[in-house]
């Protein structure tokens, strides 16, 4: 029980000492200072998390919470369809909103991409009834 206690708190410290040492080194560029500058003075932005988990009308981590198994997963993108979808409306109503930056989710954890990617047929053109959203 001893020897538990101790490889623990070793762990414990070496995580601790490593972690200060690489805050100790870390010099950001005078451009990332500009840019945190920036994005705190924007105050307001938008994030849009979108992709075939939409279907089910939940979170992108849906396939998780609700123990979906990867091949019924992969049926959700003949049912996504975004016909309605236009770019530039929902650009014109955020800066109505006072957005300053929107920050698009273009390809989440399950791998879905909301445009023709060249690396995997797993996207919105190869797989669904839509067009690139991108």
């Amino acid at each position: 029980m001893k020897l538990k206690h101790v490889i623990c708190g070793l762990a414990l410290l070496m995580g601790s000492v490593s972690a200060s040492y690489s805050q100790q080194h870390y010099q950001p560029s005078p451009e990332n200072l500009k840019n945190r500058e920036w994005f705190e003075q924007s105050r307001f932005g938008v994030f849009i998390h979108w992709g075939v988990y939409s279907v089910l009308g939940d979170g992108e981590w849906v396939m998780n919470n609700q123990n979906i198994s990867l091949d019924e997963y992969a049926l959700l993108p003949k049912f996504f369809n975004p016909i309605s979808f236009n770019a530039k409306e929902w650009a014109k109503l955020f800066k109505q909103a006072g957005a300053k930056y929107i920050t698009f989710t273009t390809r989440h954890h399950d791998g879905f991409s909301m445009w023709d990617s060249q690396i995997s047929d797993y996207n919105v053109v190869k797989k669904s009834p839509s067009n690139a959203i991108l």
